[in-house]
């Protein structure tokens, strides 16, 4: 990794990554890569997603997520919690009572994934058209010269 570089000041520089930022993300333990695929792994989208409305207890999560395994969800607010985007709230009741909350910075970073679900959502009808004629054209490159 290479030394940390100093902070832009001005916006357009900022949103850049800097040549010797002090992360390499092309390094396959880098940090910043990692926090990456927490955030934007299957199951970390849509958590992140779900619990910007507000918190959740792990058997509602579950069930507003769907086909979720409970070991999956469980490893991933594990994840979540532990990158500090996710606030785990026990409280010492009985029956036991855990409430799964966004912090500040995963509240940050869930608006982030949200605005690419929206735009997923609103470009779907230009993917599929793309996909379709993505298609027809492997299609019409295998066909042999002279057939129909």
């Amino acid at each position: 990794m290479g030394v940390s570089a100093e902070v832009p000041t001005d916006t357009a520089a900022a949103s850049k990554p800097a040549a010797d930022s002090k992360y390499d993300a092309g390094a396959a333990m880098c940090p910043y890569r990692l926090v990456l695929e927490h955030v934007t792994s299957r199951w970390g989208v849509l958590v992140l997603i779900e619990l910007l409305d507000r918190s959740y207890r792990f058997s509602e999560l579950r069930r507003a997520i769907g086909r979720v395994s409970e070991k999956m969800l469980t490893q991933t607010l594990q994840t979540l919690e532990r990158d500090g985007l996710v606030h785990r709230d026990a409280k010492p009741v009985i029956p036991p009572r855990v409430d799964y909350s966004l912090t500040e910075l995963g509240r940050e970073a869930a608006e982030q994934v949200r605005a690419l679900a929206v735009w997923t959502e609103d470009r779907m009808d230009d993917v599929e058209k793309s996909r379709h004629a993505y298609d027809e054209a492997r299609v019409s490159a295998t066909r042999a010269p002279g057939t129909s």
